[in-house]
């Protein structure tokens, strides 16, 4: 069984159709998004567009959250770059892209030869919360238990990452559209899993950086987005 995941496309559709591509060239049958769709870049429409017209399943992130609701004592205002790009955000949608937003699960789960696939933004419970992989063990494995999964994938860091436990495999697929790992790219993973193993590959895809930076500076965004798509890091 193969599946890919990607995350946090952040309005880059140059970045999205570039992983896209190579997903289907590689012949992956199945595509999760892990969400943040809107937030930062500047195509926010043309990516809930993309994955609208190609049946992407995704689920609700933090950033689509925050631009699909009303704030609230749980979506309050955050600072800087991100509630910026925000608030521009929602002054570009459509009433009808906040609610296909607004429609995005926080949370799927799928059966694989290995056992049971559990996928999500932040966390099962809360797209804003922040799962930490790189914690205890112990505790891992325990949240494993918990959501009786053998295979979690979880975004939201920007940074691709797998770990595997006692339990079952920990994987965030980093990000499409806004990666920090320092290198520049649109990051895609795919699973191969079979009954006894599950195996990961951790891909960058390379894409039009300078269209995607030249969007920022035209839509007047901070340049700084412009200089971490080129980089591949925050400055």
């Amino acid at each position: 069984m193969q599946i890919a995941f990607i995350s946090d496309i952040h309005g880059n559709i140059h970045a999205l159709r570039a992983a896209w591509k190579f997903i289907q060239e590689r012949g992956v049958p199945q595509t999760f998004c892990l969400g943040d769709l809107v937030g930062y870049g500047a195509n926010p429409s043309e990516v809930i567009d993309f994955v609208e017209t190609h049946g992407l399943r995704c689920t609700l992130g933090s950033s689509d959250a925050r631009v699909a609701y009303e704030l609230n004592e749980k979506f309050e205002k955050r600072e800087g770059l991100s509630e910026q790009t925000l608030e521009w955000t929602k002054t570009i949608l459509t009433p009808e892209h906040k609610q296909f937003l607004r429609k995005l699960p926080t949370s799927g789960r799928l059966e694989t030869p290995k056992g049971r696939l559990r996928y999500c933004h932040g966390s099962p419970y809360d797209p804003d919360d922040r799962l930490d992989l790189h914690g205890p063990a112990q505790e891992l494995n325990e949240l494993l238990a918990s959501l009786h999964c053998e295979v979690l994938v979880c975004g939201g860091t920007h940074i691709p990452y797998i770990r595997s436990l006692m339990r079952g495999v920990v994987v965030d697929p980093g990000s499409v559209g806004l990666s920090l790992n320092g290198e520049p790219g649109a990051d895609v993973t795919i699973l191969t899993i079979g009954e006894t193993e599950v195996k990961t590959e951790l891909i960058k895809v390379p894409y039009n950086l300078e269209a995607a930076a030249a969007d920022i500076l035209t839509w007047k965004l901070p340049k700084l987005i412009a200089g971490v798509i080129r980089s591949g890091r925050m400055a």
